[in-house]
Parts: C-alpha cells; structure tokens; sequence
C-alpha cells in the first residue's frame, strides 16, 4: 500500500506490480442483473454481509474501487516480498466455539486456518519499562502482576470488568436492530442492563481501580489497537479489545490475502461477483429511495438493496446528493463523530528467514512513557520533531507458518505509527506517486526516525534492511478513500457510541451501512457489523442465521 520506494541496501530492482489481486476486475459488460443488493466497498464488513445474505439465497455484487479486494484485511506484494496493511493479529481464532471463529468459519465454509502467535503476543515499551502480554486469562493476570506485584487487588478487578463489559456488548449489538422509532426507549432500556463503566472514558474507569499511572499505561497498552488513547476512548472498546485477545493472538495461514479469497466463493456460489476496479461515484436516489448505484464510467447499476462499507463519512458525504441528506438531519448527526487518527506505515523486506534474523511473533509497542495521553499531545503540539507516541511492529513472515512457501528465504516487517493530518494536508488532491520533492524529502525524514525506533529494539537487522517502503495517510485516501488517512473509521469516543443513528438500517429506504462504524473497529468488529447488517436486511428471516452464529 505505501507510494515511494527507499531502497536502503544496494539490492535495488526493478518494481514488480502486486501478484495479490483477488476480485473480478469490473467491466459493465460483465454485470448479470438482476442483483438482490449491490455492497459498496470490499472489506471485511461488506464481505461479510454479502455472504451471509448469498447464504440466505440472494444474488449480492460487491463493488471495490481498489485493484484488489479486501479493504485493510488485503496484502501486497512487491520485489519478492509481501506484506499485509491492516491484519496484524487476530484474537478468539484458537478455539470454535468463540463468535468471532464462529463467524469466520461460515462465511469462508470452515476454509480459512489460523496459525497461534508466541504465547508472549504483546510486548509494550513504556519507557524504561517492558512489559510482556501473555495468552490465557492467568497469562495476563500473572505479567501484569510480574510488574506491579503491588496492584493485585485493582488488576482483579480490572479483569472481571472485562467480563463485564462482555456480556454488555451482546445486549448493545442487539439494540442495532431495533426499529428506528423505538430507538429512544431502547437507549434507556440499554442503560438499565449495561454495567455502569460500559461507555465512560477508559482512564475515568481505570483511575476508580488505581492510581498507578505505569500500570493504566500497561493496561492500556493496545490502545493502538482503537486509535484513542485512554482519556478519550469509551472503555467498551478498551475493555472489548482487552478480552478480544485474552487467549492470545492469531494469524490467517496464507497471508491477510485469505480472508476474502476465502470468502469470495462463497458470493460467488449464490451467483454473485466481486469486481475490483469498480469505482462508485453515487447512490441513485428515486423518489426517496435507494434504488441502486453510478459507476465512474456512467453505468447504472440497480438493485433493491444498496449497502455501503465506505464508511459513514464518505456514504453520507460523497456518495449521497445534498438535498437527501439534509432532509435525514445528517449535517446535525456530523456533529457528533469525528475521523479517527491517520498513520504511517512501513513496509520492510530483509533477507533471511525469521529465526535467521530473530524475528519473533511477539508484537512490539514502543512508546516514549506510560503516560500515552501526554505523549499524544507531546506529538501534536510539534509533530516534526517529538517522538512518535507509539510505534507498533509486526513480524508477519514469522507469524505465517506459510511464508516460506512463497517467498523463501526472505522476511518482513511492518511498522505503524500515528500521524496528523495537517502534515500531509498540503498535497491532498494530488497524484499517487508524483507529490514532488517536497513530499519525499518528508518521507524520507519520517522514515529515518522510525527506521532509528526499529534499530533500537532490533540492532541485529541494522545493515540488513534489503528493502522500505512507506505509506501516509495519502497513501491511505488514494488507495482506501478515506479522505484523512483514518485507519479505524470514526472515532471510539463515549460520544460516538451515543448514537443511535449508526445503525445497519438508515433513514433512507434501501440503503443500509455496513462494517466497523456501525460497531467497532478491528477485523472481528467489523464482521459482526457485516452480520448484524444481514440481520436487519432479512429481518425475522435472519432468526436462523443469528441462532447459528451467536448460539452455535
């Protein structure tokens, strides 16, 4: 996904083009209407729901504008390496009975395996101090307790919140599905039955618990994982994260790439089609209602159902006429939700396989204190030269017990970072590849930095680094259209999660919303949006689908 190429060794080649495209590349001549509902956008989210309801016999096209599909759960492949942007790890994959594993298994029909990280899956640089995340619900009692063998009392408590806030979630999933007019007395009904640190600030919560800001900084030590830190986060998310990897982290075998190769036949086998290169330009409205979509080479494409996993910003923004929104009352929602933080990516190619090189499969998250709110607004307050508040690394050619298979004898590394906006905002609008000196020169220097944070931690690869690529957050509105670089939509804050309106089915008769902001952010998040978006499409008939899925 990066742009610009640093070759840092002397083993400079040729740029070969990625050999991962997954989809149909559309053309108009290759539509076979009629289509029960056409989903805008290739993600996990609207995958998802395409096959649920391709389970449920219906006909579903899934339209992606990138040249491959899968939104952030996609790879690349470039100069004999392979990467992938967005699924890093997974949680709840080693056992069957869990949703998220659940889930996955149908929508793929059961062919889509999971390969386990090292029990010691997170690893956080608070500082001077280290302090390692392992698997098990006493893996992670016991490596907080290593660390703070003072705080036993609050780590407990933190630990049956967690279970808490779980059983919470299934009530909030539900009230998704609720008919608009009944939203408000759902709202009420939700704070009777929610414990009462469901949707408060995650320090708020933690601070109740201790006073040890090293150990908040632990705790909190995925916040990353969200993209809003402790002050600013809604504890929900904090707490769904925290238990979403409490057995440990996974990785698809294969690559992120078989996540929708594995699930596109199943779309297909109900006689639909996933095209790449399919880029929507509209939602055509007749008569209040959405009746289909406009594609960039001005065909029209119609079905009774259009559902969109390009997030709420660009659906309501982009893809929408004015007039319709405004008599919906959107520009007033607006006010409530924000873009999450953009990032920077890095893309590393060495030579030599992981246990050659030491590469673990252990993630790493370097942060310059435990106190991540002050080192968030240290990096705002003057991002060119304050430390990056976090820079988390992933060794995928470690975790993926297939790697080797296709590209033996090399390794890679993925490196993230958040960023602002306002840095790159001076060549929004241009051409991908073709920004000026200006913008590399840029590069080159964010590159350097964080380059200098993977030595640190790593000095056996200095020397060794065949190959960087980096990616901003231009990068990320070229290639994924979200305008500010967001990796995780809209912003997980208390207030986000008061609205009722970010629901499946919106006031637009047809049109309904898919993926992680009508939910949560993250891989397994954003698939049960996909779900409870074929819930609300079937209705009553989606009983037998909710009973295989959340009973088993």
């Amino acid at each position: 996904m990066g742009e610009n190429v640093v070759v840092k060794e002397a083993t400079a080649r040729a740029l070969k083009p990625s050999t991962l495209r997954i989809g149909t590349r559309y053309r108009a001549n290759r539509l076979k209407s009629p289509y029960d509902a056409i989903v805008i956008g290739s993600g996990i989210g609207g995958l998802t729901t395409a096959a649920c309801l391709s389970k449920a016999g219906k006909k579903v096209l899934v339209l992606e504008q990138h040249y491959t599909a899968g939104g952030y759960t996609h790879s690349y492949a470039r100069n004999g390496y392979e990467w992938d942007v967005g699924v890093h790890y997974i949680g709840d994959m080693g056992a069957r009975h869990t949703l998220g594993r659940r889930l996955f298994d149908y929508i793929t029909d059961g062919k889509l395996d999971w390969a386990p990280m090292d029990e010691n899956y997170d690893r956080f640089f608070l500082g001077d101090k280290v302090v390692n995340l392992r698997a098990g619900k006493e893996g992670l009692r016991h490596s907080l307790l290593a660390s703070f063998p003072d705080e036993g009392e609050a780590i407990d408590r933190y630990l049956a919140l967690l279970g808490k806030v779980a059983g919470g979630m299934q009530w909030y999933t539900l009230s998704k599905l609720s008919p608009a007019l009944v939203s408000p007395l759902i709202g009420r009904g939700l704070k009777s039955v929610l414990p009462d640190c469901f949707n408060r600030t995650t320090l708020e919560v933690l601070s109740e618990l201790t006073d040890n800001e090293e150990l908040i900084g632990a705790i909190t030590g995925q916040w990353g994982d969200c993209g809003v830190t402790p002050k600013h986060s809604s504890f929900m998310v904090h707490a769904l994260i925290a238990k979403h990897y409490l057995y440990g982290g996974f990785y698809p075998v294969g690559g992120a790439s078989e996540i929708a190769k594995t699930i596109i036949p199943v779309i297909q086998s109900g006689g639909g089609e996933v095209f790449t290169y399919a880029d929507v330009t509209g939602i055509l409205i007749e008569k209040g209602k959405a009746v289909g979509v406009r594609m960039a080479d001005g065909e029209e494409i119609r079905a009774p159902k259009v559902i969109s996993n390009a997030g709420v910003i660009n659906t309501f923004e982009r893809l929408l006429p004015t007039e319709i929104t405004d008599q919906i009352g959107y520009p007033q929602e607006r006010e409530h939700i924000r873009p999450s933080m953009p990032h920077i990516g890095l893309y590393l190619g060495l030579k030599g396989t992981p246990a050659e090189l030491g590469l673990p499969r252990t993630n790493f998250w370097i942060y310059p204190s435990a106190d991540h709110d002050n080192n968030v607004e240290t990096f705002l307050k003057d991002p060119h030269n304050a430390p990056f508040p976090v820079v988390y690394i992933s060794f995928p050619a470690a975790k993926d017990p297939d790697y080797q298979n296709r590209w033996p004898g090399t390794s890679t590394i993925e490196v993230v970072a958040p960023t602002t906006w306002e840095m790159f905002e001076p060549w929004q609008g241009t051409t991908w590849g073709k920004r000026g000196e200006d913008y590399e020169a840029l590069k080159a220097r964010i590159t350097d930095q964080l380059m200098e944070v993977v030595y640190s931690k790593l000095p056996q690869l200095r020397g060794k680094v065949d190959y960087v690529e980096t990616s901003t957050p231009l990068s990320t509105a070229w290639f994924c259209r979200y305008e500010q670089g967001e990796l995780y939509g809209l912003d997980h804050t208390p207030e986000r999660f008061e609205q009722r309106w970010l629901r499946p089915k919106t006031d637009i008769p047809g049109l309904y919303l898919t993926g992680q902001d009508i939910l949560t952010c993250g891989v397994v998040g954003a698939m049960i949006g996909g779900l409870v978006t074929a819930l609300a499409i079937q209705g009553l008939k989606g009983a037998g689908l909710a009973k295989r899925i959340f009973v088993g």
